[in-house]
């Protein structure tokens, strides 16, 4: 003990040691990024292609199977799933939890560039990104005014709101939805291409060879380069009509002559609502190991200043905040690590009957919590739930080690022993019991930081908290008790003197636990006469907590309250965005009729569901003290409220999980023949309805099924023999009909004027050309001005 020797001997190294480590905990907490749970890395690679206008099953065959013939070569590959959609496929690959997870996205990286040949040249690049459970929104704001229309509201928010958000330290992507850009619409006119004969293919050509600036080389004199350039981008929307198409008969075809050029909006491919009023949203998504509570308040302080550059009728305000779960979680379990500690020194003060060993003792808490603070912040932990957990329930074990040492320095003190000798044989003898205590405590947590799985990635800080925590405070009991018990003697070793309330209470409990010693004493007697008794007495108590082990649910994390429901639902397949967004302000509607309810967002084909016919609507409750039913109560009269509206199909209720994702109970049926899949999906529905019957309450809900009915179609037929004498091939026919449906991309470039930025030119759905440009504005500085785009 000569730790101990030491620090009565030197009583101010001793405090001076105590106080680092308050100090550099302090430090550290303020450092300590704060967050929900810990941040895990999973090994997971997602692979996205998109091929506009393909069906599921020709994505599947001619994409998603030759992706995954080939990712499935590569090391460490644990899972490997797909999915196949209308003009996208998703592929994701699933590693072993040893696998570095940036090691196995750049291995999927070099598989993908051999499959890229293989592949049709109208098939867009593979995005492959590394899976990220938190990669949701943190902040989405609205951006609202009851005098602008939405195409002027799309260029503030992404002009000005946007690119303020995008430069933020922390933020990944900013998402707009809602947003209806300006777009310069060619309508062609078939019969007077048929009269000039004009093929669709000149008008593209023409579009994407004349709008262009391109440099041209440098002229070089004696005394000076000058750089030429040659500027040929449309200035105005009069100008596409300008442009030549074709030559007939020596006479130039103008644009103007086969299509009319018209100043529109693009069609809508999102939408967002707030309190069932169309919005323009900002969905704000932090990077991948950012902290969340930073990236919000830096976003919310950076959305301030631009709302003073808007127009007075614009208002910017924040529907959904991710972090506000975060903080009430983690400011809970906060308080209640100072109540324990509270209360955890009242009991001890009426135990020892001192408050000079109630001090002594107490001060164990503060230094050991705050000191493990540094610990983390050296190991790279943050401030969530798991590490709080773990210091909460150290809060009980913290203050062991000192009661005990304390506790035999006043029994070696009413022995009449010096204090200095006291405090010194007071430890050393009690040491060896404290030192096994804490040990035995850290071989049962230990351990929990070194499991596998993905339980263990979670769970790695709860142990190595709970481990760090208690050896601290056998180091103080080791060390500050001691020193303190040796400088500052307590009179009242032999119980409270004094005839004050606090004295009187003092002796009244110890009165009372001397009854209550005097019951166990009986107690026990009575079991060492009666052992067999006792002993069947302890093996029925134990044997009969087995069966009750039924009646306890089991889940990953408990489900919070977070002040906020949310529905994800969709319509029929091959729905419109506009039916999908009536349907939403319904559901909007049934969910602003239960009381606390302050506002309504939603969206559609953002995030998680993807498509026109998908959608998420989030309801913002108010406090829970100041509700009746708790999110978890109002799931079924919210369910059987939304069951009443025809048209939708509700997949998830309840709280956004950021931890798991997917539903409880997944069933996979495999096969070659989508067919007889989709026949046996349906089989397993009606299993499970059978089931959920048998229940009689309920107890199977949201079912869903990866098989949708398939799109309507339009088949084009070939008439091989009749396309043949005309010279046409399959080839050319799908030529023409993908940029007058799908679209196809055309030009980049820019306005060659002051204060422009880069625009992009693209054909949309029918003969399309979208060009944008910006010109300064007063109310934004830089406005979109003009768009030429596609057209029927």
């Amino acid at each position: 003990m000569w730790f101990t020797r030491v620090s009565i001997n030197h009583p101010v190294f001793a405090t001076m040691v105590m106080a680092a480590f308050l100090v550099l905990g302090i430090f550290s907490y303020h450092r300590l990024p704060v967050e929900q749970f810990p941040n895990v890395e999973f090994p997971v690679v997602v692979v996205t292609t998109a091929w506009p206008g393909a069906s599921p099953e020709v994505v599947e065959s001619d994409i998603t199977r030759r992706i995954e013939e080939q990712v499935n070569t590569i090391s460490g590959v644990y899972e490997l799933s797909s999915r196949s959609f209308e003009g996208n496929s998703v592929v994701i690959i699933r590693f072993d939890l040893t696998v570095d997870p940036a090691q196995a996205t750049q291995d999927v990286r070099e598989k993908i560039a051999l499959v890229r040949p293989q592949l049709r040249e109208d098939v867009k690049e593979s995005l492959v990104t590394r899976f990220n459970p938190d990669d949701v929104p943190v902040v989405s704001l609205a951006i609202r005014s009851k005098q602008r229309d939405a195409r002027e509201l799309t260029t503030l928010a992404d002009q000005v709101v946007k690119r303020r958000l995008e430069n933020v330290r922390g933020v990944g992507r900013v998402t707009l939805v809602g947003g209806v850009r300006r777009e310069v619409q060619v309508a062609l006119r078939p019969t007077d291409m048929e009269a000039l004969r004009v093929g669709v293919d000149q008008v593209m050509q023409a579009l994407a060879s004349e709008n262009q600036e391109l440099p041209a080389g440098t002229l070089v004199s004696r005394d000076r380069e000058q750089v030429v350039q040659i500027r040929a981008r449309m200035g105005s929307v009069a100008d596409f009509g300008r442009i030549i198409v074709a030559r007939r008969g020596g006479h130039p075809v103008y644009l103007s002559q086969v299509a009319d050029v018209i100043d529109g909006e693009e069609e809508p491919e999102t939408s967002a609502l707030v309190d069932g009023e169309r919005a323009i949203a900002l969905d704000v998504v932090r990077a991948q190991g950012e902290n969340t509570i930073a990236v919000v308040d830096s976003a919310r302080r950076t959305v301030e200043r631009p709302a003073a550059e808007l127009p007075p009728d614009v208002t910017v305000s924040v529907v959904r905040d991710a972090s506000t779960a975060i903080r009430n979680s983690v400011s809970s379990v906060q308080r209640n690590i100072v109540e324990g500690a509270l209360l955890t020194v009242a009991i001890v003060f009426l135990f020892l009957s001192s408050w000079r060993s109630t001090v002594i003792t107490g001060l164990t808490l503060p230094i050991s919590l705050i000191g493990t603070f540094l610990v983390m912040f050296a190991m790279g932990f943050s401030i969530n739930l798991v590490t709080l957990l773990a210091l909460s329930i150290c809060v009980g074990l913290l203050i062991d080690d000192a009661i005990v040492v304390r506790e035999n320095i006043v029994r070696h003190r009413a022995m009449g022993k010096h204090h200095r000798d006291a405090a010194f044989d007071g430890t050393k003898e009690i040491g060896l019991a404290v030192a096994a205590t804490t040990f035995t405590i850290v071989a049962v947590f230990m351990p929990i930081g070194f499991m596998g799985g993905i339980i263990g990635r979670f769970f790695k800080q709860f142990g190595v908290t709970v481990a760090f925590a208690v050896m601290l405070s056998m180091l103080i009991a080791f060390t500050l008790d001691p020193m303190l018990s040796s400088v500052w003697r307590d009179p009242d070793v032999h119980g409270p003197r004094g005839n004050g309330p606090v004295a009187r209470l003092l002796r009244v409990f110890q009165a009372t636990m001397l009854r209550l010693e005097g019951g166990y004493v009986a107690l026990l007697r009575w079991g060492l006469r009666h052992r067999v008794i006792a002993l069947a007495a302890a093996a029925a108590i134990f044997a009969s907590a087995f069966p009750l082990m039924k009646l306890v649910g089991t889940e990953f994390v408990p489900e919070a309250d977070n002040n906020e429901i949310y529905v994800q639902f969709y319509t029929p397949v091959g729905s419109s965005l506009q039916f999908t967004e009536d349907k939403l302000r319904q559901v909007e509607a049934a969910l602003q009729e239960f009381e606390g309810v302050t506002m309504t967002y939603g969206t559609i084909n953002t995030g998680v569901a993807q498509g026109r016919n998908y959608a998420l609507a989030f309801a913002v409750l108010v406090d829970r003290s100041r509700r009746p039913l708790s999110v978890q109560q109002m799931r079924t009269p919210v369910r059987e409220r939304l069951a009443r509206i025809a048209g939708i199909t509700v997949t998830d209720l309840g709280t956004l999980n950021a931890v798991s994702s997917g539903k409880p109970i997944q069933i996979s049926i495999q096969g070659q023949d989508t067919a007889v899949l989709d026949r046996l999906a349906v089989q397993v529905q009606q299993a499970i309805a059978a089931v959920n019957a048998q229940l009689g309450r309920g107890g199977i809900v949201e079912v869903d099924t990866s098989s949708k009915p398939a799109k309507p179609t339009v088949s084009a037929e070939i008439d091989r023999a009749l396309a043949s004498d005309l010279g046409v091939g399959v080839a050319q026919v799908s030529a023409v009909l993908r940029p007058l449906l799908a679209g196809d991309a055309t030009t980049t470039g820019a306005r060659p004027t002051t204060r422009t930025t880069t625009c992009g030119c693209a054909c949309r759905a029918g003969s399309a050309v979208r060009w944008t440009t910006w010109d300064a504005s007063p109310s934004c500085r830089r406005v979109p001005t003009a768009t030429a785009s596609r057209g029927w």
